[in-house]
């Protein structure tokens, strides 16, 4: 396997911290802490190239909040300034990672995402239905996963097609803040940083392997931490389960998901946001229920003049995006019903 060097310098050229500070900027331009990074940007991307040369960067303390919805999870914010770092660092590294991933891993790459991934599954249960009587699904995913990441597999990983020293201290300095003393640095990665996400699913490009060149499965998708497996063989499933069980404790220290399932697959494969048949397609009942909650409060905030009409707009449209790829008409219809938008002076009395 080749491995890349000579690439820090790639990091700190100016040039690449410019697109760098474009792309973590990008539908953030009016924020306060990107307001004050413009006023001054070159001589801001110019410290931040300083802190490279001289090897003495250091990341700041992570923002948190908690997400309660689909599940309770702990988003860790960093400051602009480390996530020009990350864009930085990314902009260099992502052809190399990316040239590693199987074609039916989905996340953080272009071209691929959660449509794809819903699409490639629709293809291969329709393969799947040709090929057997029953077609049986096993819908799993990694229990606690970013918080399970082990920082030095991870590292291990990523050296294997990385040999530039200062671009692997780099990343190495990054990966191991991870937002929690308590942890001692050895495991954790944050959810919302760029880093992180690509580094998550390069963690897990070792179980696609597995499953694809080992296992040899043949109808496998996966989009993060979630993934299914399609066969005709309800027992072949399990000891597929089995396999990838072990496999996922040994050498990446996870564990499956205990509600990892095995059913027939005419009941609808649940998967990145759809439930899943050959010939139709429909939105997650609590998606709907969430999406009709986020349109209520989309309402009270620009009732209370929180956010302007193209935030609104755009978040129709996205909402809009995600449906068109599935049948759901009328659920759609009744989303958008709890959208009422009224200004304060539009009130009487």
């Amino acid at each position: 396997m080749k491995r890349h060097g000579n690439l820090y310098y790639k990091i700190f050229f100016f040039k690449n911290l410019c697109e760098a500070y474009r792309k973590a900027a990008l539908g953030r331009r009016y924020t306060n802490e990107v307001l004050r990074f413009r006023d001054n940007l070159e001589a801001n991307l110019m410290s931040i190239q300083d802190d490279l040369v001289s090897k003495t960067y250091q990341p700041g303390n992570y923002w948190k909040f908690t997400l309660y919805e689909p599940k309770q999870r702990i988003i860790y914010v960093s400051p602009f300034r480390d996530r020009i770092v990350h864009h930085a660092i990314m902009n260099v590294i992502e052809p190399i990672w990316n040239g590693l991933f199987l074609y039916d891993s989905y996340a953080c790459r272009e071209m691929k995402g959660t449509h794809m991934a819903m699409y490639r599954t629709v293809d291969f249960f329709r393969r799947a239905k040709q090929q057997y009587d029953r077609v049986y699904c096993l819908k799993a995913d990694i229990a606690k996963f970013f918080p399970s990441i082990n920082h030095h597999i991870l590292m291990k990983i990523i050296e294997r097609k990385i040999k530039c020293p200062d671009t692997l201290n780099l990343i190495r300095i990054i990966i191991f803040n991870n937002g929690d003393e308590s942890d001692l640095g050895s495991k954790n990665m944050p959810i919302g940083s760029l880093l992180s996400q690509w580094a998550a699913n390069l963690y897990l490009n070792e179980l696609d392997y597995y499953i694809k060149h080992e296992m040899r499965v043949k109808y496998y998708v996966r989009y993060m931490d979630d993934f299914v497996l399609l066969d005709g063989d309800k027992g072949r499933l399990h000891a597929f389960k089995e396999q990838i069980s072990l496999y996922l404790n040994r050498q990446l220290h996870l564990q499956l998901n205990p509600k990892s399932d095995i059913y027939p697959a005419d009941r609808g494969i649940d998967f990145v946001g759809y439930r899943i048949w050959p010939s139709y397609r429909l939105i997650r009942k609590t998606a709907l229920v969430r999406a009709t909650r986020r349109f209520k409060r989309l309402s009270h905030d620009y009732e209370q003049g929180l956010v302007d009409l193209p935030h609104v707009h755009s978040s129709v449209m996205s909402w809009l995006g995600h449906c068109g790829h599935a049948h759901v008409l009328n659920g759609k219809i009744k989303c958008l019903e709890a959208l009422l938008l009224r200004r304060p002076s539009d009130q009487t009395g």
